[in-house]
């Protein structure tokens, strides 16, 4: 028998082209296409947008490489959830764990597939569902059926990619890498073409004709690089599959770091592009109308009105792919945290093909609930600056790590030691106080968020130590 899939067990059966399809594929989502607008309104300033786009990736790139190190020191299936346990305590693990279930993945779920529905629609015109019930309402706050149509779309879409994820890893990582393979294709069209039109001006992309001051300050540098950060956003989740992939503690921090590099490469292309084609008031424009999409305006440019329609698919397939890697791996946390007793009983339960089918489930109920509730975004952006009290505590855990386990076998240690983890840490604080002063409404809805996690924690807790 292989010791790598005893029974009762996951499988052990991603090597590392997966492991980097899997990095790939949860990063690559819907802001490659529109952040670049908010970004230009930001800054004025083409040359500025382009080294907010580097810094996010060189800043992106720190983290993933402090995630490696610990990752190949304690890779195991849940990611950060086991992580955490040794860094600090089970409780932080836990709270993390919780953060990921109650909004962070599955908001993530709901968002994805609803902007999959919007393309799906802007495409083929789906028919207008029960839009006599668009203005029933809870309490004035939730619209279950208002934009029905593509609200069923998005839970219809999440309802088959749990059902295919159900059926096991190498099911859903294969499908993956197919549609990864057709955005890449989708991707490199819009750079050959635009940058070999008559209409593209690469030459100004890099010209930084305006001071610092007049592009706003720091402060417009500093907003510009979060709106970066969310296109950036989704390697992490690699280690939540590390009791999935063959010689986890070699081959996730090398999947998590190639699979950053080659991303940071895809999205200066791709930008470049954007910039090439359209001046920065143009994007200012495009940002303040609200009802356009900065790749759907640049593509025109060059292909007219079939190049919106080209650009449309290749969203709709973006997002897909993006949906179903985010369906993939965000389960796994829940099923680790369940096998503990620290989750809801079922969830620690694999089926026949030895995928969390159960979590999945679970996790696919909660984010068709959010799709409906149609609170999905405001969500993310109030637990947005959660996700980099996780990413701090991880670069963190590097230097707690070196100093609990300093003698643990590292197969990788992350360059630059301790400059990179240290300023991954310092961006993580500055970014949280920032957070806290500009938006402090949203800060304190997402602690909320977060802290209603603690009385689970101690009943899983009690009910654990009462089975044992």
């Amino acid at each position: 028998m292989d010791m790598n899939n005893k029974p009762g067990q996951l499988n052990r059966s991603l090597g590392l082209g997966m492991v980097i399809v899997v990095a790939i594929s949860n990063i690559i989502g819907s802001g490659i296409y529109k952040k670049i607008a908010p970004m230009a309104g930001a800054l004025h300033s083409s040359g500025w947008v382009l080294i907010c786009w580097v810094l996010g990736g060189i800043i992106s790139l720190f983290g993933a490489l402090s995630n490696a190190e610990v990752a190949g020191l304690l890779a195991d299936t849940g990611g950060e959830y086991v992580y955490y346990k040794k860094i600090y305590n089970r409780f932080f693990s836990f709270i993390f764990g919780w953060s990921l279930f109650s909004v962070i993945q599955t908001a993530a779920i709901s968002s994805l597939a609803y902007i999959f529905a919007q393309s799906l629609n802007s495409i083929i015109h789906l028919p207008a569902t029960l839009s006599s019930l668009s203005d029933f309402n809870i309490r004035g706050v939730f619209y279950p059926f208002a934009d029905f149509t593509i609200k069923l779309t998005a839970i219809l879409l999440i309802l088959i990619l749990t059902v295919i994820n159900s059926r096991g890893i190498k099911t859903g990582a294969g499908l993956s890498t197919v549609i990864l393979s057709l955005v890449f294709a989708g991707m490199l069209t819009i750079v050959i073409f635009g940058l070999t039109s008559k209409q593209a001006h690469p030459s100004e992309v890099f010209r930084i004709k305006e001071s610092l001051s007049a592009s706003g300050g720091l402060s417009a540098i500093f907003t510009a690089m979060l709106a970066a950060f969310w296109a950036y956003q989704g390697w992490a989740v690699v280690g939540y599959i590390g009791g999935e992939v063959k010689n986890p503690n070699k081959n996730i921090p090398v999947g998590i770091a190639t699979g950053v590099f080659i991303v940071i490469a895809l999205y200066l292309l791709v930008n470049i592009t954007y910039l090439s084609l359209l001046p920065v008031f143009r994007l200012e424009e495009i940002y303040h109308s609200q009802n356009s999409i900065a790749a759907v305006e640049a593509v025109k440019v060059f292909w007219g009105d079939k190049g919106a329609v080209f650009i449309s698919v290749l969203i709709a397939l973006t997002t897909l792919g993006s949906t179903h890697a985010t369906i993939l791996v965000s389960c796994r946390p829940y099923y680790a945290m369940a096998k503990e007793g620290f989750f809801f009983r079922p969830v620690g339960k694999l089926n026949k093909a030895k995928a969390p089918a159960n979590s999945l489930w679970y996790q696919g109920i909660w984010a068709i609930i959010l799709v409906l509730s149609g609170s999905f975004d405001q969500l993310t952006d109030m637990i947005i600056f959660a996700v980099f009290i996780y990413y701090g505590a991880t670069a963190l855990g590097v230097f707690v790590l070196r100093k609990k386990m300093p003698d643990a076998p590292r197969p990788y240690r992350v360059w630059g030691y301790p400059l990179v983890p240290a300023t991954v840490v310092i961006f993580s604080a500055i970014l949280l106080v920032n957070t806290v002063f500009a938006r402090p409404r949203e800060a304190a809805i997402g602690m909320v968020l977060m802290l209603i996690g603690v009385p689970f924690y101690f009943w899983f807790r009690r009910r654990s130590m009462n089975l044992s």
